[in-house]
């Protein structure tokens, strides 16, 4: 297996993480100070949509370095 197939899955893998993150947004993750920090400057709407668009980013470079 290649290192960068790998790290496409990693990735894949983590951009699936973030994105059920931002939609079930479990309390004990949720309450953590550095999403909190993201809550105060984008608001709890800014900071799922931040978090989605990071996880799709992060999706499609996975799925580059798979195909």
């Amino acid at each position: 297996m290649e290192a960068a197939t790998i790290w496409g899955i990693i990735l894949v893998v983590y951009a699936l993480l973030v994105i059920a993150l931002a939609v079930f947004k479990p309390a004990p993750v949720w309450r953590l100070g550095k999403i909190q920090a993201f809550v105060k400057l984008l608001g709890e709407k800014g900071t799922v949509i931040f978090f989605l668009i990071f996880a799709i980013i992060v999706l499609v470079i996975g799925i580059v370095l798979l195909v």
